[in-house]
């Protein structure tokens, strides 16, 4: 008999396993130095380095150092050209690969090796776009002359440099870093990009579709076009004082999230193949929902119903019931209303049918406290911290919390990092227009 897809995302007789984790994050791109700065709610927010933004609302993001870049990739004259974001995400899978064992494994497959991003722009040419613009622009008639602006956009514009900022180009230098010639996707879901490509991703590889899945995202949006979208959106902190605080989830004075940037990549495969060629299994990939609002683009659903749907599908794709769950990596952003309804959104999924029942709420945090938000690559990011916590035993805090705000009564780990078992974590991740991912992952043993 076929097996439909829907079928192969609900079998657990072969269960999908993480065998590698890379990140390249504003605290740096070393797995264990990175969460040793998180469980230390260390902050990577500073004053923006990229570009003069002095006179911007918004004067700091967490920004991955400028001078950047991947090292130890095999074919790096192939990468020349690449993006920031796509150097991030190199970075990040090249880390994964070889924590994977993959690299001395003669097994494998390439046409079987697959790749599945929620990967987002990388810096935009503004600068160059601009003046071709003003260079273009006839006064007499009020309006851009467009063979004037072709020509000098001839002149300004770099071929390279313009392809190389669109979102699909990770996939592409990965393919090539790797040699993946199998299913390969993007997508770019906001916020949500990464958590539902690896959801995605594991689906392929249920499916039998491919062996090996690289998977997560990759983003940038700290560019004078991106901080002037979200400011215009007042959605960011702008607490120009005091950036290393300016994250606040949950915080009654909160007042917006920290830009971020950076990627995370994980390897995925089917238990089966990963225990065939004796691989370490991380942890296993128990649970995953995908839901939208269909509300408005604007705004979550005040009750929170999508995210609560994406939670429940999770846990029963899982088959675990909400008491089996250890610790919720919030989406946690730091806006008014994302953090309040987030809250009640996990309150009607593990606090009783009136939502009361506080005591049965596991520990929330949100790492965005110290990294900023990391827009399309914070799910895949927010992923790892789930493997880590799972492996040490360790929350980390939701840094900057002193007083949450009326709305916000959850445990949430405040401002220290908590020894506690971990067998099981849902991580949260909702984009803007309404899409809601959520994943269950557990211990290996667990499964």
């Amino acid at each position: 008999m076929m097996t439909t897809p829907a079928d192969a995302r609900t079998s657990s007789t072969d269960p999908i396993v993480i065998t590698g984790c890379g990140w390249v994050t504003p605290l740096g791109d070393t797995l264990d130095g990175v969460w040793k700065r998180m469980l230390n709610a260390q902050s990577g927010a500073a004053a923006i380095r990229g570009f003069d933004a002095s006179t911007f609302p918004t004067t700091f993001a967490a920004e991955v150092d400028p001078g950047w870049s991947p090292s130890g990739l095999k074919h790096p004259k192939l990468h020349e050209t690449a993006g920031r974001h796509t150097r991030f995400a190199l970075g990040a899978a090249s880390r994964a690969w070889e924590q994977s064992g993959l690299d001395g494994f003669d097994g494998l497959d390439r046409e079987r090796l697959g790749l599945y991003l929620g990967a987002g722009e990388g810096t935009i040419d503004l600068e160059h776009y601009v003046s071709t613009t003003l260079a273009a622009w006839d006064a007499d008639a009020g309006a851009v002359d467009a063979r004037a602006w072709a020509a000098e956009a001839l002149r300004q514009f770099d071929a390279d440099r313009e392809v190389e900022q669109e979102p699909n180009m990770p996939l592409t230098h990965l393919a090539l870093e790797f040699g993946a010639m199998g299913p390969a996707s993007n997508c770019l879901t906001a916020c949500a990009a990464s958590t539902q490509a690896i959801g995605e991703a594991c689906a392929v590889l249920a499916r039998g579709e491919a062996d090996v899945m690289l998977s997560g995202g990759a983003h940038t949006m700290i560019h004078p076009f991106g901080v002037t979208g979200f400011n215009r959106l007042t959605a960011l902190s702008n607490r120009n004082d005091s950036p290393e605080t300016a994250s606040r989830p949950f915080s009654a004075d909160r007042d917006g999230f920290v830009m971020g940037e950076g990627a995370g990549i994980l390897v995925l495969e089917r238990r089966s193949h990963a225990e065939a060629r004796e691989a370490e299994i991380l942890a296993e990939i128990g649970g995953y929902g995908a839901t939208a609002d269909a509300y408005r683009i604007t705004d979550i659903h005040p009750e929170g119903r999508g995210a609560a749907a994406a939670m429940r599908q999770a846990l029963e794709m899982a088959g675990l019931e909400p008491a089996g769950v250890d610790w919720i990596a919030a989406h946690g952003t730091g806006t008014k209303e994302n953090d309040s309804i987030e809250t009640r959104a996990i309150k009607s999924v593990f606090a009783g049918a009136d939502g009361a029942d506080l005591a049965a709420v596991p520990p929330v945090s949100s790492i965005k406290s110290m990294l900023g938000h990391l827009i399309a690559a914070a799910g895949a990011v927010q992923a790892i911290a789930c493997v880590l916590a799972i492996r040490d035993g360790v929350l980390p805090p939701t840094a900057n919390l002193t007083t949450p705000g009326p709305e916000c009564d959850l445990d949430y780990v405040p401002n220290e990092a908590r020894r506690k078992p971990v067998t099981a974590a849902l991580s949260n991740s909702f984009g803007f227009g309404g899409q809601n991912n959520t994943l269950l992952i557990r211990s290996a043993q667990s499964g």
